[in-house]
């Protein structure tokens, strides 16, 4: 233990020469370790640890009646890192401050400046910003250092104060209302809400039973009679086929069974699949999440790795991917420009287009900003492979073959339509695909299109016909087999973390830097779990969802949240007074709240008894109702304060333990079960097995009615 004491406290000491004569602070150690690399011995380096200046946590810290007027305080936690900072910075000939080149670093830098300035008013300070940590593009940032943007401080404390708003006057009124320890957010409720609703859907989906009709052809002549292939009927004479049940289906299989068929039409076209753009935040979390199942918080943290640094080797530490919230596509030239230089040694100059593509950022994206890429696409997965860990070279590989995908020219597909004849009305369709060229593909493979993400979500698959043999229009074809497939309509896949984050990204709710924290929230709180990459709203979720949006449904509204992220965004632009936002806001939001304070009726739930018995004392234990949701609690309290988990029916697999797998939840970490004998038995696990593995029949206190 004092040895992880000791390693944990060495990435908060200086990193360059104390006797150096500028200060540089950035937000976190690994950070401040690869830039002091770079700079040398005339600057030392320190690391912030993020916020060092807040709002207290244990109250509002926002005066409502003197124009949202905040109390920023230094907390305690943070005191030495501040006395260290203002130590570091005495008789330095400037301060740099390089955090982190968005509304949040720039918020860290102001409040890092005013602390400085309380020691000493005439401290040089500069604000230098870069989008990747290499050595030249931190060399050409404190070429041209700039003061601080206050635009984008005031958007900072904008949004920071409205949801001071919301959580510090929503939450203690679930507390009174429901039960201690709830949250409510502007920007997480309102992603719940989206969670509920699509669950609610799901349970009134009522399943309809259609049938598909398939054949199996193969040409009666020529060089290809032994080759099958399928076909779908797609018209009875110029009618969409509907077969409700297998009746019906097997009334037009009688029909067919004795016509000719023969190839009526063979339509052939090329398609020009064109490549996507290089990542923005929210694309690289929906796709690291399809392609190789990372969730969003688990990308933004090895993204943030890559990002402030890797050893590699002789080279030293290196950040390998630019700077990973951002909303833009844009990429810089001379990165576009090594790009181009790279596919023609690579792929060669067929792969290169005439001009490089542009692509357009959304509405209200920072166009300062570069899309996330490889600070050097010469240093390919391959060549710095040995440095990573597992994870993140996948997560890295993902971002370089995007980006080189990005500057490469569209794939090239021959697509054959061919169209076959039964009778004189019933028609066969069959839609053959052949690459002709692999363009961007021949970097990044085959990207998954909307419909085959779809299907791995539940829905219904496609015929995949196979390989069609050569055809020509005219020919007669035998039939080999007709058969009939019962499907049933489907209802709208659950959230997982990559669409939960596209529906976020599209309603304009949030920002990139919010969706992974906002499903963590969700998560940590048990407003929702997660099975099998699903999120799934719980009882305590659906209930504060209930009841906010009875109460508060302006708050709820997605294009009421998307409204205020679009002033933010013009307070970042300079159009708009940070203060009108607040006023804009608040006004509504505070008529709801003392209409909620008044008429709100308290959700409270009782305690619900049980069967078991207190292990202490011996008395009936209840069933109880808390910020992690249900547990067992002694009716003897408060003499008695024993409590525990509700029994899951499942034993502890560890031998001799006997141990029954139990629901916990600790500070800062999503819910889990562990052995109901901790801390003899540590055992834990994420899921509970199957049912019928591991599991013994046994009395569900969670039965009894509520």
């Amino acid at each position: 233990m004092a040895k992880a004491k000791k390693k944990a406290s060495k990435g908060k000491r200086a990193v360059g020469d104390s006797g150096a004569a500028h200060l540089v602070i950035v937000e976190s150690p690994a950070k401040a370790k690869t830039i002091n690399k770079f700079l040398g011995k005339d600057y030392q380096v320190e690391a912030s640890m993020g916020h060092v200046r807040d709002l207290p946590k244990s109250r509002m810290g926002v005066d409502l009646e003197k124009d949202f007027t905040p109390e920023y305080i230094i907390s305690p936690k943070n005191i030495k890192t501040a006395k260290r900072l203002k130590a570091s910075a005495a008789g330095k000939k400037s301060v740099y401050l390089a955090t982190d080149p968005d509304r949040e670093g720039e918020a860290i830098s102001w409040h890092l400046a005013h602390i400085f300035r309380e020691q000493d008013s005439k401290i040089d300070i500069k604000r230098v910003e870069f989008h990747e940590i290499t050595q030249e593009a931190v060399a050409r940032a404190f070429e041209r250092p700039r003061d601080i943007g206050m635009n984008l401080v005031n958007a900072q404390q904008a949004r920071r104060i409205l949801d001071r708003i919301v959580g510090y006057q929503l939450s203690p009124l679930l507390w009174k209302k429901v039960g201690r320890g709830l949250s409510a957010g502007r920007v997480q409720s309102v992603a719940l809400r989206f969670i509920v609703d699509r669950e609610r859907e799901i349970r009134k989906f009522v399943p309809q039973e259609y049938w598909t009709l398939d054949a199996k052809f193969s040409p009666q002549e020529g060089d290809h009679q032994e080759k099958i292939f399928l076909s779908r009927l797609d018209r009875i004479g110029s009618e969409k086929p509907v077969f409700p049940n297998q009746a019906e289906v097997e009334k037009i299989k009688q029909e067919l069974s004795v016509l000719s068929f023969e190839v009526s039409k063979i339509d052939k076209t090329e398609r020009r699949r064109r490549p996507q753009a290089p990542y923005t935040t929210s694309k690289l979390q929906q796709e690291s999440y399809t392609r190789i199942g990372f969730s969003s918080v688990n990308t933004m943290r090895i993204a943030q790795k890559l990002y402030e640094g890797v050893e590699l080797g002789n080279e030293g530490s290196v950040g390998l991917i630019t700077y990973m919230r951002t909303d833009s596509v844009n990429i810089a030239p001379t990165a576009r420009q090594e790009a181009i230089q790279f596919i023609g040694e690579k792929f060669g100059k067929d792969y290169l287009p005439s001009t490089p593509p542009v692509y357009k950022s959304r509405k209200g994206a920072q166009e300062a900003h570069e899309a996330i890429r490889p600070t050097s696409v010469y240093r390919t997965p391959d060549s710095v492979k040995e440095y990573l860990a597992d994870d993140e070279l996948k997560l890295y590989e993902l971002i370089w073959r995007k980006f080189v995908a990005s500057q490469m020219v569209p794939a090239i597909d021959e697509v054959t339509a061919i169209v076959i004849l039964g009778g004189d009305k019933f028609w066969f369709k069959t839609t053959g695909t052949r690459n002709i060229f692999p363009g961007f593909t021949a970097a990044f493979g085959e990207i998954k299109t909307e419909k085959e993400v779809s299907k791995e979500s539940g829905e219904e698959e496609a015929l995949e016909a196979g390989e069609v043999p050569v055809l020509e229009v005219g020919q007669k074809l035998n039939l080999h087999e007709l058969f009939a497939d019962q499907h049933f309509t489907k209802p709208p896949a659950r959230f997982n973390d990559a669409s939960l984050v596209k529906l976020l990204e599209e309603k304009g709710i949030g920002r990139p830097s919010t969706y992974a924290p906002t499903i963590s929230t969700l998560l940590n709180r048990d407003y929702c779990e997660k099975k099998g990459g699903a999120l799934i709203p719980t009882e305590l979720g659906e209930m504060i969802t209930d009841l906010l949006v009875e109460y508060f449904p302006k708050v709820l509204e997605a294009e009421f949240t998307a409204l205020m992220e679009e002033g933010l965004d013009e307070v970042e632009e300079g159009t708009r007074e940070w203060k009108k936002v607040l006023y804009d806001f608040y006004g509504p939001f505070n008529e709801l709240l003392i209409k909620a304070r008044e008429e709100m009726k308290n959700f409270k739930r009782e305690p619900v008894p049980t069967e078991f018995k207190c292990d202490i004392c011996g008395k009936q234990l209840l069933i109880k109702f808390g910020r992690f949701g249900k547990f067992l609690a002694c009716s003897g309290f408060p003499d008695c304060k024993y409590t525990r988990s509700i029994p899951t029916g499942f034993f502890c697999p560890e031998p001799g333990c006997g141990g029954e797998l139990v629901k916990r939840k600790a500070k800062g970490r999503r819910a889990f079960y562990g052995c109901s004998n901790y801390p003899q038995c540590t055992y834990t696990v994420q899921q509970l097995p199957k049912k019928g593995e591991n599991s013994e029949p046994s009395s569900d206190p969670t039965s009894h009615p509520t």
